[in-house]
């Protein structure tokens, strides 16, 4: 009985105030279905025009004809009339027929939502074996208190987290699904099947969940309870499970975004494996402008991430327990600094290097003579299917991918550390936002702004700042509940002294490392639109666009995908290193001090900040010896 009463306190904490929370989430749900009933009349397309196109390509576009199909559909009506039937239908359980084959929507949807829940499923298992590989190091130096020997590491982690999901698929289904014949490649008729989609939606996000959860670990092995632990003898996997349960509060928001992006996100991998997916079927019915379907589609993943949202938010204050409300946690600061970190400059050399020494080529010039060539000096990376220079047009590409991705980034870091100084605002905005494909985006933005360069950018910037704002809040209410912070609000400290000098300065580092090892997840969500289609167009050299044409010469002209794949692995490994720091060895002669701790050494040093006057306020007293009485 006592985890039930833990959960229906824990709910009821979650009501109070809940109202204008609510409200707001409607709101927000509101205008995501009203903007996607707009949007063929945001494209300025004619609907009927592409209703017929999806219906039947060869069927010529007569006036007869598509007036016939403005009168069965009822468009003349108008988008709001139309709106209003779907939705006046919802509570009936009639939510139409598809514009394009006629079939019921909701069966469709529900059948759809069914498929891609286990394979989110699959997924989440791989995705929480890569996460315990990643952190496994960290986690068997910690209980030993020797996090002070750990080098520097998260290349394997970078390359993972970089690798784009599509290129992942289309590796392991032509790989290990069509020339192994190990397992199927394409369809969806038991578990066999989700075996390989589930590994190339799971290790990207693994890989980036376990990088999160291993920037949070060092920091809970510093506090008391971890130190008091080692010293009276507690078994290491105990400290080790209790490490973890002190960390995973802080990356809860950021799965229940993960499980949303991994059940509607999953829209290239559903379309190599050929997966009945929801996001597959809203992919279809975007393009398709079939707007019953859409709205269905989209709305059952907007109600999922807000179930999501409000599973991660209870399951982080019953991870927590009373300490959150009493105020007894401790600040999850690094207690060490980063140890020598030199890789990242040699990343960024290498990565400079590719650029400065492809640029001089021309990225457009073709010899049909020398197609699907394999590298040389001539052409160090191959060259495609045109004859071009794939070591030119990577080089080119990365002028543009790389601009946009940093400038979406920088963005996205602002807004989402904005945004979660206000959670009652953000977290409903971000649930609903993560509910919306890259893909949907892209036609949204789209539809308002046009089609032009900076379209891909806003679509993935739209929905970029999300799990950055998501984990704001998390650490920024965790750190409220601090017992440092409550001695300096007692102080007479004001709102903005908390937030400027002991908010701020425990958020803003965690959260920008965080937004490193987004960037090149933003590079891939550019790539993916350029891969749908939905981004840069031929001949532009954009990696998305690159990696597209050349997949399905995969098999013939392999270097034609690894080398662009492998430069954006570089970048991964870039920004994952960064992210712990840059900081050059120094020389073995040199040292800090000559008394420095011996090397066998196994207490973990307790986090060093700045003085506070709270701490000496709350010292003890020390006691006057008989001769100074």
């Amino acid at each position: 009985m006592a985890p039930l009463t833990k959960a229906l306190a824990a709910l009821c904490v979650l009501a109070r105030g809940g109202g204008p929370t609510l409200l707001w989430r409607f709101v927000l749900t509101a205008g995501l279905v009203a903007a996607i009933g707009l949007l063929p009349w945001l494209s300025r397309t004619d609907p009927a025009l592409t209703v017929l196109k999806a219906r039947s390509a060869d069927r010529d576009p007569t006036p007869e004809t598509l007036r016939a199909i403005r009168d069965q559909l009822g468009l003349d009506d108008g988008p709001l009339v139309l709106l209003g039937r779907w939705l006046g239908g919802l509570p009936h359980g009639d939510a139409g027929t598809s514009w394009v084959s006629g079939a019921q929507v909701l069966p469709s949807v529900v059948q759809a939502l069914g498929v891609s829940l286990l394979l989110m499923s699959g997924a989440l298992v791989v995705a929480a074996v890569t996460a315990t590989a990643v952190c496994a190091r960290t986690l068997r130096l910690g209980t030993r208190g020797r996090l002070g020997t750990r080098g520097a590491g998260g290349t394997t982690t970078a390359v993972l987290a970089a690798l784009p999901e599509f290129l992942v698929a289309s590796v392991l289904a032509s790989v290990i699904g069509v020339q192994l014949g190990w397992l199927p490649a394409l369809g969806w008729y038991g578990p066999q099947w989700m075996v390989l989609p589930s590994l190339a939606l799971g290790l990207p996000a693994g890989a980036v969940l376990g990088r999160l959860l291993d920037d949070l670990l060092p920091g809970a092995f510093g506090e008391p309870w971890a130190l008091a632990a080692a010293s009276r003898g507690i078994p290491p996997k105990s400290v080790a499970r209790q490490a973890v349960r002190r960390c995973v509060p802080g990356l809860l928001p950021n799965l229940g975004l993960f499980v949303v992006g991994l059940t509607g996100g999953s829209v290239a991998v559903e379309q190599i494996f050929d997966i009945p997916g929801l996001g597959r079927l809203t992919l279809q019915a975007a393009l398709a402008q079939d707007l019953p379907v859409l709205q269905t589609g989209t709305l059952a993943l907007v109600l999922l991430a807000a179930t999501a949202g409000v599973l991660a938010r209870l399951a982080a204050r019953l991870l927590i327990g009373p300490a959150l409300r009493d105020g007894a946690l401790s600040s999850l600061h690094r207690p060490t600094p980063p140890g020598p970190r030199a890789l990242p400059l040699l990343y960024g050399a290498l990565l400079v290097a590719v650029i400065g020494l492809g640029l001089p080529r021309d990225p457009l010039a073709l010899d049909t003579l020398a197609r699907l060539q394999a590298p040389s000096p001539a052409h160090p990376f191959g060259t495609d299917a045109l004859g071009r220079d794939v070591f030119a047009r990577v080089a080119h590409g990365a002028l543009n991918t790389l601009g946009t991705a940093l400038a979406v980034s920088a963005a996205a870091l602002v807004a989402g550390l904005l945004l979660g100084l206000l959670p009652r605002l953000s977290g409903p905005l971000a649930d609903t936002v993560s509910a919306v494909p890259p893909v949907l985006a892209g036609l949204l933005v789209t539809g308002v702004t046009g089609s032009g360069p900076w379209a891909p950018a806003l679509a993935v910037g739209a929905v970029a700042w999300a799990p950055l704002a998501a984990h704001t809040s998390s650490l920024l209410r965790q750190e409220r509940a601090t017992t440092h912070l409550a001695a300096t609000r007692a102080l007479g400290a004001g709102r903005w002294h908390l937030l400027r000098h002991e908010l701020l300065p425990a958020v803003l580092p965690p959260v920008t490392r965080h937004a490193l090892l987004r960037l090149p997840g933003v590079a891939l969500s550019l790539a993916a639109l350029g891969f749908l289609g939905l981004g840069a167009q031929p001949p532009s050299p954009e990696w998305g666009l690159l990696l597209a044409e050349n997949q399905p010469y995969a098999e013939r002209a392999p270097w034609a995908v690894l080398f662009p794949a492998a430069v954006l692995a570089l970048l991964g490994a870039l920004a994952v290193t960064a992210a712990g720091g840059v900081r050059l060895p120094r020389r073995r002669g040199r040292t800090d001090s000559p008394a420095g701790p011996p090397p066998c050494d196994r207490v973990v040093p307790a986090p060093r900040r700045r003085p506070n006057p709270t701490d000496v306020l709350l010292a003890p007293v020390p006691t006057p010896t008989t001769e100074e009485r």
